[in-house]
């Protein structure tokens, strides 16, 4: 099962390294991870999604709150939660294919950000299933490049700090309070 967990850590250098080498030492896999500055000065806010199958993602949280620079971890996966996924693709197509391509790409609520001569760059946001989507339903008129910034997540209402994500159930194999 898949967790997404949010940490908040000083924004200092060498906070990513000490994390990410927390995660290599311990054999942890993390799926995707998304780092930017928060809403306070001097935090920055970390968005992981890990494989909880292999290793409890409270063990996870566990050691990273141990890591110095680690203000705060909340595991999201199971509170009423807004998840999303930004994406650019870059789409073989010829002039005369744009909007065939600006069809199919409106049902995902995408858009082109960018025209050259023999592609388009699609740019789509959304929860992972709807990148997907998208990428799977262009896979075949060419994806000639493609970046993904993985999962960010923000605990709905009340803020993640006075949410009590430690209280949820740990079963399922969904991400139920995860919103697309």
């Amino acid at each position: 099962m898949k967790h997404t967990l949010v940490a908040r850590v000083l924004d200092q250098p060498g906070v990513l390294v000490r994390v990410v080498s927390m995660f290599r030492r311990r054999a942890f896999n993390v799926e995707s991870l998304a780092v930017g500055h928060s809403e306070t000065p001097g935090i920055s806010r970390m968005t992981f999604v890990v494989d909880a199958s292999r290793v409890p993602s409270r063990l996870v949280e566990a050691n990273l709150r141990k890591l110095l620079p680690v203000v705060e971890v909340h595991d999201v996966t199971h509170v009423p939660a807004v998840a999303r996924e930004l994406a650019l693709l870059r789409v073989a197509c010829a002039a005369n294919e744009r909007s065939e391509i600006a069809g199919l790409i409106q049902i995902f609520r995408a858009r082109i950000v960018d025209v050259a001569p023999d592609s388009v760059i699609v740019e789509v946001t959304g929860d992972v299933e709807k990148v997907d989507g998208l990428v799977e339903l262009l896979r075949p008129r060419g994806i000639v490049e493609m970046v993904r910034t993985g999962k960010v997540a923000m605990t709905r209402g009340a803020s993640a700090r006075k949410a009590r994500p430690e209280d949820a159930p740990d079963a399922g194999d969904e991400e139920p309070g995860v919103a697309a």
